[in-house]
């Protein structure tokens, strides 16, 4: 049989990481910074950077300006073996506040718009011929959800730490086969995963950060993996990485728990690099050093 393809469009960002020691408190004060560097972000270039470390064949479709951080962006992902189809727009830019237990706030000082769709054709053909397609959040990829779903192919999603209400994920909660979130604003994360299934999604799943992931299929039972050990030096990209993992597995024919296993490794396996994927390390210089 021939291989099985992913298609995923969404951000591919230029990251500056600052860990500090804490979160800063919402109030005027001064703190050191403990470490600092720049990398490659964007949670569709997680995925697809994980994607292309298991072998799958995988098409990215972001969009990048072509100032300074956007050149950086489009050459490491080159030089790690993604293969992108770049659209033209502004250049995701990201500060991540970080401490080292995992604790994150993101400030995001650019965000493109979404195109016109001069490329729209060149894309339902990437959409139809792969075996799935994964939307993630963003402007463009919002705009895409329509003509996805015309192509027939299953749509995975990741809400991220959707709150339940949120009006911007509806559309993609709507049109999900699979649907990926954290639990960092969900009240009753079981109760959301049989939501999404009960509204038509065949696969729903929560990561738990530590304590592993849970996901709910589409005949209702609840299925749960724990995390797997490692020496934490970023977790930027691992919720990338836990549905990358579980996504290659299934397309590979495992079942549900096999597949959230294999999810945990491949997270397992980004938390031990300073990048989205050790595919960038080598690639991309650290301004700390």
């Amino acid at each position: 049989m021939p291989a099985r393809s992913v298609f995923v469009a969404g951000p591919a960002a230029w990251n500056t990481i600052v860990v500090l020691d804490h979160l800063p408190d919402p109030v005027p004060h001064m703190q050191f910074a403990q470490e600092t560097w720049e990398t490659v972000g964007g949670t569709s270039a997680g995925k697809a950077l994980s994607l292309t470390g298991l072998g799958r064949a995988t098409q990215l479709y972001a969009l990048a300006g072509q100032d300074a951080d956007g050149v950086r962006i489009r050459e490491a992902l080159e030089a790690a073996g993604v293969r992108v189809r770049w659209g033209e727009g502004a250049t995701e830019r990201h500060l991540n506040l970080m401490t080292r237990e995992g604790g994150r706030v993101s400030l995001y000082l650019s965000t493109p718009l979404a195109t016109s769709g001069e490329g729209d054709v060149w894309l339902r053909e990437r959409m139809e011929t792969a075996d799935v397609v994964v939307l993630d959040l963003a402007a463009e990829p919002r705009r895409l959800l329509p003509l996805a779903q015309e192509t027939g192919t299953p749509i995975w999603v990741d809400v991220h730490d959707y709150d339940g209400t949120a009006e911007f994920h509806r559309p993609f909660l709507e049109v999900a086969d699979a649907v990926f979130c954290n639990a960092d604003r969900l009240d009753d994360p079981i109760a959301f995963l049989r939501s999404c299934v009960a509204a038509g999604s065949r696969l729903a799943v929560c990561t738990l950060g530590a304590d592993g992931a849970v996901a709910v299929d589409e005949d209702g039972v609840e299925h749960r993996v724990s995390a797997v050990p490692a020496d934490v030096i970023d977790t930027n990209g691992a919720g990338d990485a836990f549905l990358a993992g579980v996504l290659d597995a299934r397309l590979d024919g495992a079942g549900i728990s096999a597949a959230l296993e294999a999810g945990a490794r491949t997270a397992a396996s980004v938390l031990r690099s300073r990048h989205l994927h050790p595919l960038l390390d080598g690639v991309v210089g650290l301004a700390a050093e």
